[in-house]
């Protein structure tokens, strides 16, 4: 079974320390140490060197192994006293805080931060003072990620209500979950009882989770390579194309895709693959008038459908809202527009 992501991600602060009390240790050494296969510390080593004191390059943490030994080659840099500047204090504090709320996170953990987050307070000065006027407030996905991130440690299984966008509609299941993972977003990857197959899902889709009694059983599985994103479509996959204008051109960051050819507006005409061409209406819905879906026809006039209907409802409800602000103002309605009123007082 995987280790929960709150385990790893303490297993890799304690690494830290670790290595920079003994340069050049031994991978065998290591990994005996933290009770860990040599294949989970190498993938530690791999997320490493993308931490640090700040996101320039000086500042993260140059770690590198040749598979034998382990190497920290900026350590006493690192290891300088750290300088924030306001706003990077104010956002460490604010994020604390935030984080301190989390259910599901062990009270051990939750002493430690709000001990860190005094001290962080102490030095900040006033800068403390702003950050406390601020606050964040995790929404469904913060807690829903806590009672997997549960489940996972205790080895239980999942009650959940799904939407799923393919098919508009929500589901109920019981999961057996084997791991979290994020790729833009955050995911379970479980053992679903309804299907009988492994099934990825979405935390931020999970409308509802219940941990259940019942052990957490999933089969054997081997887990999947994601350095190539979640999604990886194959050359049998409906080809889509969609133009986008200058302010669409993120699609291509996003969207694994066979080719992205610069268009004369500075917009860029993208042609990629997918198992289920329908799911991209959505996306042609989020760019609005910043992109289109070219081919297929078919998915092309859905797309188009799918706006215009949005559109009259969009129109409706506006319609409607007028009609409600007309009727209570003493104006009225017509055509969706409200027309000014004069009333008269007494006054001249």
């Amino acid at each position: 079974m995987a280790a929960n992501a709150i385990d790893q991600t303490r297993r890799m602060l304690s690494l830290v320390t670790y290595l920079r009390e003994r340069p050049g240790a031994h991978v065998s050494d290591v990994a005996r140490a933290f009770g860990i296969t040599e294949d989970e510390l190498i993938s530690d080593l791999d997320v490493l060197p993308m931490c640090g004191t700040s996101f320039r390059g000086g500042d993260l943490l140059d770690i590198d192994t040749d598979g034998d030994r382990i190497w920290w080659h900026n350590a006493d840099d690192v290891a300088e006293p750290l300088r924030l500047a306001a706003d990077e204090a104010t956002a460490l504090l604010v994020a604390a805080r935030a984080v301190a709320t989390l259910p599901g996170l062990r009270e051990s953990d939750r002493q430690a931060l709000l001990r860190a987050t005094a001290k962080l307070e102490a030095a900040a000065g006033e800068a403390a003072g702003a950050s406390s006027r601020l606050s964040v407030t995790f929404e469904s996905e913060g807690g829903v990620f806590a009672e997997v991130d549960r489940a996972i440690s205790e080895r239980r299984r999942l009650w959940l209500r799904y939407y799923s966008p393919a098919r508009d509609e929500l589901t109920e299941r019981e999961v057996d979950p084997i791991r979290l993972f994020a790729v833009g977003h955050t995911y379970m990857e479980a053992w679903c009882r309804l299907s009988e197959a492994r099934r990825t899902f979405r935390l931020d889709r999970v409308a509802e989770i219940r941990l259940l009694d019942a052990p957490a059983a999933p089969p054997e599985v081997e887990l999947r390579d994601l350095s190539e994103g979640l999604v990886q479509p194959s050359a049998e996959d409906p080809e889509v194309v969609i133009e986008v204008g200058p302010g669409g051109r993120w699609v291509a960051e996003y969207y694994p895709h066979d080719s992205a050819d610069e268009l004369p507006d500075g917009g860029l005409r993208i042609t990629l693959r997918t198992p289920a061409p329908a799911s991209l209406r959505r996306l042609a819905l989020r760019l609005g008038g910043d992109g289109r879906i070219v081919s297929p026809r078919s998915l092309a006039d859905s797309a188009r459908l799918a706006a215009d209907k949005a559109l009259a409802a969009y129109d409706a409800a506006s319609y409607d809202s007028d009609v409600h602000e007309s009727a209570t103002s003493g104006g009225t309605a017509s055509g969706g527009t409200v027309h000014d009123v004069t009333v008269h007082d007494g006054t001249e």
